[in-house]
């Protein structure tokens, strides 16, 4: 018994996916490597390794995950520091393990080892969250060193979307609202500290305020994208017909993939996108909330946390592509190129439906229980 509207949005969100990388990338991949379906033909594998991984996911008992929360933790922070020290650099970036033709982005990894953490911790010490400060700030902690690691690649942009979420996890854990002040004020300050210390993100944040100001260095991704939602209008220029992906658009299949699909399928074909992730955001904290109310709180903080970090992740990628938001660098959940988000976001998924699968099994049992 699993969730048949979240197998489906999830499903159309892949097949979408391929189909806009495909087209996205199709004058990049022939430039580079002569073959215009080089990023589609990996993602297409990507996507074939996440459902497979998923579906091995989807087995495992989510008491299992209870159980190891804090050796996955351990694991998230020596992935860490391991990819600081022998680390594949991209864009003078340092995030990615190389495995032989396999590069993993740890950080993605670190996102759901550590909400799995947060949700066990959050059941432990449950009462300590809700009256007293330390129970608040142990969390915090934790939080807090992944946070200068995560920092030291750089990636501010993750470390934005794991505090957000944590916030969320520790709102719904029954956390007083004068500490969500105090945190969102120190939130807010480092993140304003790093920016100002930073020259590049710096300009990413000037540049955000007015593109058009430098529009051909700062400002430059934005303009080619807000250019590309202009073009496409209501309905769109038509699939394949976009020009901005003609080597004027960086990052036209990662970052900037919705851009892409609002030139070619128009503001009907981004509609339909956030329709399909926010049922997919929707039935992950439906199914949290079922599961706190049938006092399964691991599950219920845990499956909640996935869906705020899928909400948030996707908000700040359209946000970004459309001029709302800075740049920040995060892909869009099942439809930009990239295998380790794929997969680790094909996971996160995979446990939301395990969730909803139990929790349908034990009042099922219950109810033939009673019956008795």
């Amino acid at each position: 018994m699993y969730d048949g509207l979240l197998v489906t949005c999830v499903f159309a969100l892949f097949g979408l996916g391929l189909i806009m990388v495909m087209s996205a990338s199709a004058s990049e991949a022939e430039r580079m490597f002569g073959n215009p379906y080089h990023y589609a033909i990996r993602h297409a594998i990507f996507m074939g390794l996440a459902l497979c991984i998923s579906g091995a996911v989807l087995q495992i008992p989510i008491k299992h995950w209870h159980d190891k929360d804090g050796f996955l933790l351990v694991v998230a922070i020596v992935l860490l520091i391991a990819v600081l020290i022998v680390g594949k650099k991209v864009n003078g970036s340092t995030r990615w393990l190389a495995l032989g033709p396999i590069n993993i982005q740890v950080a993605e990894v670190a996102k759901l080892f550590f909400f799995s953490f947060l949700a066990g911790y959050l059941v432990r010490r449950h009462d300590e969250v809700r009256e007293n400060i330390k129970g608040f700030i142990k969390p915090l902690f934790v939080f807090f060193v992944i946070a200068c690691l995560l920092i030291a690649q750089p990636d501010l942009g993750t470390v934005v979307v794991m505090l957000v979420t944590t916030m969320g996890m520790l709102f719904l854990a029954g956390a007083r609202l004068w500490q969500f002040a105090a945190l969102l004020i120190a939130g807010a300050t480092a993140v304003a500290v790093l920016i100002i210390l930073s020259p590049y993100r710096l300009r990413r944040v000037t540049s955000f305020w007015d593109p058009w100001q430098d529009p051909f260095g700062s400002g430059y991704q934005l303009t080619q994208s807000l250019m590309a939602f202009g073009r496409g209008s209501w309905t769109g220029e038509g699939l394949g017909n976009s020009i901005q992906k003609l080597a004027y658009l960086p990052e036209a299949h990662t970052d900037f993939v919705i851009a892409v699909l609002a030139e070619e399928l128009g503001f009907v074909g981004v509609t339909a996108v956030v329709v399909l992730l926010a049922v997919v955001v929707f039935r992950a904290l439906w199914i949290g909330r079922q599961a706190l109310q049938d006092e399964r709180y691991f599950e219920g903080f845990f499956a909640s946390g996935i869906g705020i970090w899928l909400c948030f992740q996707g908000v700040v990628n359209m946000g970004a592509s459309a001029g709302l938001l800075p740049t920040k660098g995060l892909t869009l959940p099942l439809v930009s190129y990239g295998g380790s988000s794929m997969i680790i976001l094909s996971m996160a998924i995979a446990v939301v439906i395990r969730i909803d699968h139990e929790g349908r099994m034990a009042r099922t049992q219950a109810v033939g229980g009673r019956r008795k």
